[in-house]
C-alpha cells in the first residue's frame, strides 16, 4: 500500500488560492521532489498570488510532448479546514482529491518511470497557483504554454468508476452595470429611471438565452441596487454566468447577451457590459479519441470517460487545441467542503495506469 507521508506533509500546509505565502511553501515543496528526479524548474513569479512551476524534462524529439497538469491552491482560507487525517480505507483533508493527492499521483508516477528507464523526457509539468478562483492569471500562461505539447494529462479527481473527462462546460461570468435616474418616489416618481427595474426585466431576458437541450445555461446569480424603499433606483448591477457544451452555443450566448445589454427595456437607464469567458469549453475530438484509443491499448481496457459541468484547467489546454484527458487523480468526495476524503484504493489503481501510459509514450526514449 502507498505510504501517504509526502501527501500529508503538503495536506499539512495551508494553501488557500489568497494564502500566496502558503501557496508558494506548497510549490518550493514539491519543487524540490521535482528536482530530485531531475527536472529543471521555471519559476513564474506572482506578486499577489503564489508562483507559477513549470518542471521541464529532457527533450527527445523521436518522442510526443506530454504535459502533466495540476495546481497548487485549495478552496479552504487559513483556520477553516486543515490538517491531514487517514483511515483504513481514506485519506482525509484540504485537497486530498482537489487535487493535492493528484498531484502526488503524478509525483509518484514519475518516479516509477524514472526507475523503469533512468531517466525521463518529454514529460513535463505544471503547476499553476490559482485554478481554484478561475485561473485567471494562470489561463493565459497555460494557452501559451500548451502550444509546446501533443499530450495533456490533468489530474483532477477521477469520477466514482474512475472514469476519466473528456468533456467540461465552457464558462464566462460578466456583471452588467445600470444607470438611472434617482426621483422621489412619492413625489417625483415619474421624473425617475429605475435602475432595478430595468435589471429586473434584464434578468428575465438573459434567462430566457438558457437552452438545457443543448446543455447551454444563463444563470444571474446576483442582484444589487437602490437607496431605499422611497427612492427610484439610481443605480443597479446583476452578475451573470454563462455555462455551454459547444462553440456554437458559446457564440449564440455572447451574441444574446450584447444584444440585450444594448437595450435596456426602462427608458433613460443606460447599462454597460464588463466580464468575459473565464475558460472555454472542452469537447471532445478526434485526438483525443486516439489518445483514449492508444490508452486502451497500453492498458489493456478502456478508461471510462464522463462529461462535467465544472471548469478546470483542462478546458483552457484542450481549447489550444492539445489532446486533452482530465480526471486523472485519484476518486474522492466532499471536496470543497470539510468533509473532503479520496480513496487509498484508488490512489494505488491510478498510479499504476498513469506509470503504464507514460512508459509507454517513453518507451523508445535513449536516455
Amino acid at each position: 500500500m502507498l505510504n501517504f507521508a509526502q501527501l500529508k506533509s503538503i495536506i499539512d500546509l495551508n494553501s488557500y488560492t489568497k494564502n500566496k505565502a502558503g501557496v508558494d511553501q506548497n510549490g518550493a515543496v514539491f519543487r524540490a521532489w521535482m528536482e530530485q528526479l531531475g527536472y529543471i524548474t521555471e519559476v513564474f513569479r506572482r506578486e499577489h498570488i503564489g508562483d507559477h512551476l513549470l518542471f521541464t524534462s529532457r527533450y527527445n524529439s523521436a518522442l510526443p510532448r506530454v504535459l502533466l497538469l495540476g495546481h497548487l491552491d485549495t478552496v479552504f482560507p487559513p483556520n477553516s479546514f486543515e490538517g491531514f487525517r487517514e483511515d483504513s480505507d481514506w485519506v482525509y483533508g484540504p485537497g486530498v482529491c482537489d487535487m493535492k493527492g493528484g498531484n502526488i499521483v503524478a509525483l509518484e508516477s514519475l518516479k516509477a518511470v524514472r526507475l523503469a528507464h533512468g531517466g525521463l523526457a518529454n514529460i513535463d509539468m505544471l503547476l499553476v497557483s490559482d485554478e481554484e478562483s478561475g485561473s485567471d492569471d494562470s489561463k493565459y500562461l497555460s494557452a501559451e504554454l500548451a502550444k509546446n505539447y501533443d499530450i495533456c494529462l490533468v489530474f483532477e479527481a477521477a469520477g466514482a468508476e474512475h472514469e476519466v473527462v473528456t468533456e467540461r462546460k465552457g464558462v464566462g461570468t460578466f456583471t452588467i452595470h445600470f444607470e438611472g435616474k434617482a426621483a422621489h418616489a412619492g413625489n417625483h416618481y415619474a421624473d425617475g429611471c429605475n435602475a432595478n427595474l430595468a435589471a429586473a426585466q434584464m434578468l428575465i431576458a438573459l434567462t430566457d438565452l438558457t437552452d438545457l437541450a443543448a446543455g447551454s445555461t444563463v444563470n444571474v446569480g446576483k442582484i444589487s441596487g437602490g437607496i431605499g424603499a422611497n427612492t427610484i433606483s439610481p443605480k443597479a448591477s446583476i452578475v451573470v454566468e454563462l455555462r455551454y457544451t459547444q462553440i456554437k452555443e458559446r457564440n449564440r450566448l455572447l451574441a444574446g447577451l450584447e444584444r440585450i445589454v444594448a437595450e435596456p427595456k426602462v427608458a433613460g437607464v443606460i447599462a454597460s457590459l464588463e466580464g468575459g469567458i473565464q475558460r472555454d469549453v472542452m469537447q471532445a475530438s478526434a485526438e483525443q479519441a486516439e489518445l483514449l484509443s492508444t490508452i486502451a491499448e497500453i492498458l489493456d481496457y478502456p478508461l471510462k470517460t464522463e462529461k462535467r459541468g465544472g471548469v478546470s484547467d483542462a478546458n483552457i489546454v484542450s481549447s489550444a487545441g492539445v489532446a486533452t484527458l482530465d480526471g486523472f487523480g485519484p476518486y474522492g468526495d466532499g471536496d470543497h467542503t470539510v468533509h473532503e476524503r479520496a480513496s487509498k484504493q484508488s490512489f494505488v489503481r491510478r498510479i499504476d495506469e498513469v506509470t503504464k501510459i507514460l512508459l509507454a509514450f517513453n518507451a523508445n526514449a535513449s536516455l
